[in-house]
């Protein structure tokens, strides 16, 4: 089950990309040669990463959680292979990871990729706020998925709070958490103001 379901979400798609970098080649004579070996098998593994998010993406804004979670995982083993183990390029792998399996009920699993996640960001002094509120818009949403809307909401304030001020009031990127807070207004029956943000959105 669990071949088919990596074979329909990503496996499919990757798999004539993934010969060259796991078959072991003879090393190569000269110095020139090994470092072109090495550049054309970081830009192979970057690609599956950008192959494996995107279709990630596409299953999530499908409503195919259970799909998505294999190319996610994909891009996730990769983005650490590339990067190292506590890179803040693992971030946007854990967040999908996270929503992925937000999505399909998985929510033990999707706390731990938020923690992960959350834990990078933390340590990363310089973090751009463009990659924190992404890291609240998860958490607001696995939140709202719990059942914590108070939470939820915290953390949905400090999403259009960053993104507000990395893209401005007036941007897509902001109008993201506005959307989600109105959808937790809304199940909370606070009408007028769950209308407004929906207007602002």
């Amino acid at each position: 089950d669990h071949q088919k379901a990596d074979w329909v979400s990503i496996h499919k798609q990757i798999c004539q990309l993934l010969i060259p970098i796991r078959t072991s080649l003879p090393c190569p004579p000269t110095e020139r040669e090994r470092k072109h070996g090495t550049e054309q098998l970081l830009r192979r593994q970057k690609y599956i990463i950008d192959v494996a998010s995107s279709t990630a993406r596409e299953f999530v804004w499908a409503g195919k959680h259970e799909e998505a979670r294999p190319a996610a995982l994909h891009a996730l083993r990769f983005s650490i292979e590339v990067y190292g183990s506590d890179s803040l390029q693992l971030v946007p792998a854990y967040l999908l990871l996270a929503e992925a399996s937000t999505g399909a009920g998985h929510l033990p699993e999707a706390s731990k990729y938020l923690s992960q996640a959350e834990w990078i960001v933390l340590r990363t002094p310089d973090c751009s706020a463009a990659v924190q509120y992404k890291l609240h818009r998860s958490l607001g949403l696995f939140c709202a998925a719990q059942g914590n809307l108070e939470k939820a909401l915290f953390h949905l304030a400090n999403d259009v709070y960053l993104a507000g001020s990395t893209f401005g009031l007036k941007s897509i990127e902001t109008s993201g958490g506005y959307f989600h807070m109105a959808n937790i207004f809304l199940r909370q029956n606070k009408m007028d103001i769950a209308n407004s943000l929906y207007t602002e959105v």
